[in-house]
């Protein structure tokens, strides 16, 4: 059993540091540092100095994505409350808003500057799961983003001013955010150590399979979660979009195998 300790690190002359910004940080950090070491390592037509140049671009454009994507599903609430859509710190951030987000900036920057496309997303991806699984942390400290009642040894303590109406008499949940991390992390692996091996010289593979991979995981973890903000034909929303991006990176892997032969 283990339970967050608060959603405040410290304070700064009074000005409350939170958990989940500094995990946001670690997180970015970690990934665009992975992603360098990835493009010098493995990609040799590739300057790791350019991930330092477009991670900025791509990181804005996944904020922004992530958030308004997040505001959209709750519009009922932050209609209500519109000065919280820019108070971030207090979690609502969305991975598949993020993806959008951050693609669309990426590929703004690569086509001006005459980049690679497929080949940054590839570089890429290894440094957006790693974020990703080092990010879900910061849904512990701010007790969010967790599941269904359990009582098994992983159990979490969740406040009571932070449970669903329907579950005040419930004590200790399903640590999701733990689940999806660790979920994560096995992606990254498998990602690092088969998928690069298999997918050399053929750009996109490996972010098509990152997309169909954490998709399958995130409709694992959906199961367990009680917190989806949205339905779709009364499935959550993050269940409906990844069964999409499962459909579209399928397709879009078997179009990119299919012009790699031709060529």
């Amino acid at each position: 059993m283990f339970s967050s300790p608060g959603d405040i690190a410290f304070y700064i002359l009074s000005i409350p540091v939170y958990y989940y910004g500094l995990i946001m940080a670690i997180s970015l950090l970690s990934g665009v540092t992975l992603a360098s070491f990835i493009a010098g390592r493995f990609y040799s037509d590739v300057n790791p100095e350019v991930i330092y140049d477009i991670a900025p671009h791509v990181i804005i454009g996944a904020i922004i994505g992530a958030r308004i994507y997040y505001c959209l599903l709750s519009y009922q609430y932050f209609g209500k409350n519109p000065i919280e859509i820019f108070q971030i710190w207090h979690g609502g951030i969305s991975i598949h808003g993020g993806i959008i987000g951050g693609l669309i900036a990426g590929v703004i920057y690569a086509k001006r500057h005459k980049l690679p496309v497929l080949k940054l997303c590839d570089i890429f991806s290894y440094g957006l799961i790693l974020g990703q699984a080092i990010g879900r942390w910061g849904n512990f400290f701010n007790s969010e983003a967790f599941g269904t009642p359990t009582d098994n040894f992983l159990k979490l303590y969740i406040p009571i001013y932070k449970r669903p109406l329907e579950y005040m008499q419930y004590n200790y949940f399903h640590p999701t955010f733990l689940y999806e991390s660790i979920l994560d992390l096995c992606i990254f692996l498998i990602m690092f150590f088969i998928i690069r091996k298999h997918t050399k010289g053929v750009d996109g593979l490996v972010f098509f399979s990152y997309l169909i991979l954490y998709s399958n995981a995130r409709i694992i973890v959906e199961q367990v979660r009680i917190d989806s903000v949205a339905s779709v034909f009364g499935m959550p929303v993050a269940i409906f979009a990844s069964v999409l991006i499962i459909l579209i990176s399928i397709i879009a892997l078997f179009v990119i195998r299919l012009r790699n032969e031709n060529q």
